[in-house]
């Protein structure tokens, strides 16, 4: 499993407090969600110490509002322990099918198989609603705190909680309990849990960048394309994968604008140089296949195709650095 690289939390600190700064007018507010969380579930993280976690609700079928990306979401014990025991930074809230959550994040669900990961859910939904999709909650860069650390629930807290509860760190208990999370993070060198982007003190706010795990990576390339191979448009789910464009062993990060969402067979493919996407979007199919395999003609009706599916978002687009280093490796 992939680690961080060890960095004080200070430096956590540091950039929410300038976050907080005000810039013509404008104030970034930080907000803390404490999420009520299975007990076992957290025993067996706090176990393993990941770099990413998936914060599932099975009943769940509503959209989680409440932080943005990069606000931090707390972890509550049940009753009776009654107390807030870690948490990590919010990346995103999407809904997956069982097995792409298990694929995606394995252990990281928080059980240590499938079945055990099916069984969990079975205890809350009946057989037949096995399939429907599961709430899921992305976490990065997770901290797991020992008892001794553990904080008391806000003295707002009612036990008619289900599932949390927001605080603003600009209101008083939220404060209060943000001060309580920073005395906790401030004095150990652990696993960062945001990557701050350098900021002139007086310049533009600060933005808190979660760093990306193997298995926010793969979500976070399947929403992008809207879950639709980049190539073909092919919409089934099973059938496709989030691939680097530059690999992650050859230093490409977890990033969006690093990857694509391909149809496996196209998949593996490009991560073997037989099909390369051009710096504008078009596909580009090796030779190479006809004179190895003697076959491909399937493919090369893809040659010269501009991409079915490119995200939305630009900077969710496969990016020019990465795209230049694939060309390298095609087999043209």
């Amino acid at each position: 499993m992939s680690k961080t690289n060890p960095m004080p939390f200070a430096v956590l600190i540091e950039a929410i407090n300038l976050a907080r700064c005000h810039d013509s007018g404008i104030t970034i507010i930080m907000k803390l969600f404490v999420g009520v969380t299975n007990n076992e579930w957290f025993r067996f993280l706090a176990a393993r110490n990941p770099d990413e976690v998936n914060f599932w609700r099975p009943r769940s079928q509503m959209d989680f509002k409440a932080l943005k990306t990069g606000d931090i979401f707390l972890f509550k014990l049940h009753s009776p322990l009654d107390v807030i025991a870690g948490g990590g930074v919010f990346l995103k809230h999407t809904f997956l099918p069982l097995r792409l959550a298990w694929q995606s994040f394995g252990e990281r669900n928080g059980t240590p198989d499938l079945d055990t990961f099916e069984k969990r859910i079975l205890e809350h939904r009946a057989p037949d609603e096995l399939t429907r999709n599961l709430g899921c909650t992305i976490l990065v860069q997770p901290f797991f705190w020992p008892k001794e650390r553990w904080i008391p629930i806000p003295s707002d807290w009612s036990k008619n909680i289900v599932a949390g509860k927001g605080y603003s760190i600009e209101t008083p208990t939220g404060a209060a309990l943000w001060a309580n999370v920073r005395a906790r993070i401030s004095s150990d060198v652990v696993p960062a849990t945001v990557d701050a982007e350098p900021q002139d003190r007086y310049g533009a706010p600060v933005s808190i960048r979660p760093r990306l795990g193997q298995g926010a990576f793969r979500i976070e390339v399947t929403d992008a394309y809207s879950r639709k191979c980049a190539i073909t448009g092919e919409k089934t789910l099973p059938a496709l994968e989030a691939g680097h464009i530059r690999p992650y062993s050859k230093d490409g990060p977890h990033e969006v604008r690093n990857g694509l969402l391909l149809r496996s067979d196209l998949h593996n493919l490009f991560d073997e140089g037989y099909l390369t996407v051009t710096l504008d979007y078009r596909v580009e199919v090796s030779r190479r296949i006809r004179e190895e395999f003697e076959n491909g003609r399937h493919y090369y009706d893809l040659h010269g195709k501009r991409l079915a599916m490119i995200p939305s978002a630009e900077d969710s687009r496969p990016a020019r650095e990465f795209l230049e280093w694939h060309h390298g490796l095609f087999k043209g």
